[in-house]
C-alpha cells in the first residue's frame, strides 16, 4: 500500500534543527520546505503536487491552489490561527483544516510581561552601555538613562481574557497589580483573577493596556486614535497577540505625543515588517520580530499536536477541525 504524501510547505520556524520531524515521517511519506512563499503565488501548488496532507504555518492555501491540487484531503496548521487558508472554500470541497488550538499560554503571556518590565527598566539599554565602558567611568555609583517603573498597585487591563488573558492576570496578580479585563464571554475562572469592565471602563482606569484577542472583522484596528484619546495619558501599550489589531500611524502619533507612554510590540500588519512601518520611527517603542510563541517547549507542543491530528484523520476520527 502506498504511503501518504504528506508536504510541509514552510517548517523552519516551527523546526530550524532543534526539533525532529520523525513523528510525522511515522505517519507517510513526507517532504519538508523550510519556506515556500507568504503571498500567493504558483510554487505553492507546485510544491503541493499530488500531496494528500499539507501542512502550512503561514504558507497561504488559497482556492485557486486547492482547485491546481485536487489529490489534497487535509490541510494541517502548525499555529492557531487559520486566516492564511481559504477555509470555506475547503470546506465545499470536503477538506477539513485542522490547527493547534493551544499550545503557548505560559510562553506567550510571559512574553508579554517581560516586554512590559523592559519598558519599565531598560534593562537592555542598561546592559549595553555598562558593556560599553560607562558605568566604570561614571562619577556616581549608578545612573539609569529613562523613568524606571514600578508595577505594583498600577492597573492592568486585559483586553481578550480567554486562556493566555488569564495567565498573564495571574502574573501580574502576583506582582501585585491590579487587574481588569474585557472579554465578550466573562467566566467564573476570569473572576477569580480580575475584574470583568467594559472596553471603555477598561480605557480609562488602566495604566497598562494589553492585547490577547483573537483578530475579527469587528476589533481590527481597534487601537486607533478614537480608542486611545479614552486612554489615559501616558498608558503603557503591550501587542504581542495580533498586529492589525492596531492602527499604526495612529499609535506612532500617540507615542511621539506622549499621550502612550511607551509600547512593547512583538507583532505588526505586515510581517516581515516593512521599511516603511511608522512604528520604527516611534519613541519609546520596542518591537521584536514575533517571538512570543517560540521557545523550544511550544514548538514541541505544535509539532506533538500537529502529529496527533493527522493521525486522527487518518484513523477516520479527525479533532481540531476549525470549518466543520
Amino acid at each position: 500500500m502506498a504511503k501518504t504524501k504528506i508536504v510541509v510547505l514552510d517548517g523552519y520556524t516551527e523546526n530550524p534543527g532543534d526539533l525532529s520531524w520523525d513523528g510525522l515521517s511515522a505517519l507517510g511519506d513526507v517532504t519538508v520546505y523550510d519556506r515556500t512563499s507568504y503571498s500567493e503565488a504558483p510554487i505553492i501548488a507546485e510544491r503541493i503536487g499530488d500531496a494528500e496532507i499539507v501542512v502550512t504555518n503561514k504558507t497561504p492555501i488559497s482556492r485557486a491552489t486547492m482547485d491546481k491540487c485536487p489529490n489534497i484531503r487535509l490541510i494541517a496548521v502548525l499555529a492557531t490561527g487559520y486566516n492564511c487558508i481559504d477555509y470555506s472554500y475547503a470546506k465545499e470541497k470536503g477538506i477539513p483544516v485542522v490547527n493547534v488550538p493551544t499550545y503557548g499560554t505560559a510562553s506567550v503571556s510571559q512574553y508579554s510581561i517581560a516586554l512590559l518590565l523592559e519598558i519599565c527598566h531598560h534593562i537592555g539599554h542598561h546592559d549595553a552601555t555598562v558593556h560599553e565602558g560607562r558605568w566604570a567611568n561614571n562619577a556616581d555609583w549608578c545612573y539609569w538613562d529613562y523613568p524606571l517603573i514600578e508595577l505594583e498597585g498600577k492597573t492592568i487591563g486585559i483586553i481578550g481574557f480567554g486562556r493566555i488573558g488569564q495567565a498573564e492576570g495571574r502574573i501580574a496578580k502576583a506582582m501585585g497589580m491590579n487587574v481588569i479585563a474585557y472579554d465578550l464571554y466573562p467566566n467564573d475562572h476570569g473572576r477569580e483573577i480580575a475584574e470583568y469592565v467594559t472596553l471603555d471602563e477598561l480605557y480609562a482606569r488602566a495604566d497598562v493596556i494589553t492585547l490577547h484577542c483573537n483578530l475579527t472583522p469587528e476589533n481590527t484596528g481597534m487601537i486607533n486614535k478614537d480608542s486611545i484619546a479614552r486612554m489615559k495619558d501616558g498608558v503603557i501599550l503591550i501587542n504581542n497577540a495580533r498586529g492589525q489589531l492596531i492602527d499604526e500611524q495612529d499609535v506612532t502619533d500617540a507615542l511621539n505625543s506622549g499621550k502612550i507612554a511607551a509600547a512593547g510590540l512583538d507583532v505588526v500588519y505586515t510581517e516581515p515588517i516593512k521599511a516603511d512601518n511608522p512604528l520604527l520611527g516611534a519613541k519609546n517603542c520596542i518591537i521584536t520580530p514575533h517571538i512570543s510563541w517560540a521557545p523550544k517547549e511550544s514548538r514541541q507542543r505544535i509539532m506533538d499536536c500537529t502529529v496527533s491530528n493527522i493521525k486522527a484523520f487518518l484513523d477516520g476520527t479527525p479533532v481540531n477541525v476549525v470549518n466543520k
